[in-house]
């Protein structure tokens, strides 16, 4: 009877006394250890001073079966039910990595392959290996994904990061197309998506992709070239060198908006809601003209001659 009260006793000094954590610790329960292997593991690093105990606290809530694997972070002050509570919510450290928009997706990729927060699965060379690879259908991968922070889990592929930043993209591109305004010059919303890519290129200040939209939209319905240096700068890939010259302007892309009507084949850049919103709600208005200030913004002209006069005030004259 003694015997048994004294065990008692410890066993809820043992449930009141917090584990042997002086500073946070990562803790990784891997796929396929048994709450012996956790246990044991415990022990080992210090963090307890009786499995024992910790077993039968296991045992007693029914938990040894429902702990989730994955990486954990051990505050100072934990007491063993709420190790045991944390073990089993599955509340595992969540990493960070963001896609930006205006990525290309060479742009994406080299940052993917740069960062070790991700296990490296993917050995794609080309775009259409790439989605093939990530088990779609599309040739192009250029503009599939969306731009936003991610939170993940340690262990997380980069394909399965890439699979859910594209339906991602997918999910919000047909909850804004669904809310599209009316008498748009699209045919699908791979081609708003397109329009999209160009805007988030052109937009220095989120407040003008509205007005840049309704400029590339009044256009495409004229039938007139979009005429926007980034799809240049994108047909042009690695000669880029900064600055674009005329000759540039003469390059034959279907890339190429100088040269060619209509969007180009497909997206250029990473694309935002913003950009996708703005592109599917063109701001309505007379401008078919826009050139850049300096200042980050841009000066709107309704014809070819106020457009002329513009860039001579900004452009040109600022070079002299």
């Amino acid at each position: 009877m003694v015997t048994g009260i004294l065990i008692y006793k410890n066993y809820q000094a043992f449930l009141d006394t917090p584990l042997n954590i002086e500073k946070a610790v990562h803790f990784t329960v891997e796929s396929g250890m048994t709450f012996t292997d956790i246990n044991t593991e415990l022990t080992t690093l210090g963090l307890t001073d009786d499995p024992v105990f910790f077993e039968i606290l296991a045992r007693y809530s029914d938990k040894t079966n429902k702990i989730k694997s994955g990486e954990y972070l051990l505050p100072p002050g934990l007491k063993p039910e709420t190790l045991l509570d944390m073990l089993v919510s599955g509340k595992v450290i969540q990493y960070s990595f963001t896609l930006l928009e205006g990525w290309s997706i060479s742009q994406l990729l080299k940052a993917i392959h740069a960062t070790d927060l991700l296990v490296h699965t993917l050995n794609s060379k080309t775009s259409d290996q790439l989605m093939a690879e990530l088990g779609y259908a599309e040739k192009e991968a250029e503009g599939l994904f969306f731009p936003d922070t991610y939170h993940f889990p340690k262990g997380t592929t980069d394909k399965a990061f890439l699979q859910r930043a594209y339906q991602r993209l997918h999910d919000v591109l047909a909850e804004e197309w669904t809310m599209r305004a009316e008498n748009l010059p699209y045919q699908s919303a791979y081609e708003a998506l397109i329009m999209a890519s160009i805007i988030e290129k052109e937009t220095g200040l989120p407040s003008e992709r509205g007005a840049i939209a309704g400029v590339f939209v009044r256009r495409l319905k004229r039938n007139m070239r979009l005429q926007t240096d980034p799809t240049v700068i994108y047909a042009m890939g690695k000669q880029f060198a900064g600055n674009i010259r005329k000759q540039d302007l003469d390059i034959d892309s279907p890339y190429n908006t100088y040269r060619y009507k209509g969007l180009p084949p497909t997206p250029i850049a990473l694309a935002g809601r913003e950009a996708i919103h703005a592109a599917l709600h063109p701001e309505a208005g007379k401008s078919l003209y826009f050139v850049a200030k300096g200042d980050g913004s841009h000066h709107f002209s309704e014809n070819l001659q106020a457009h002329n006069r513009a860039v001579a005030k900004y452009q040109l004259n600022k070079n002299k």
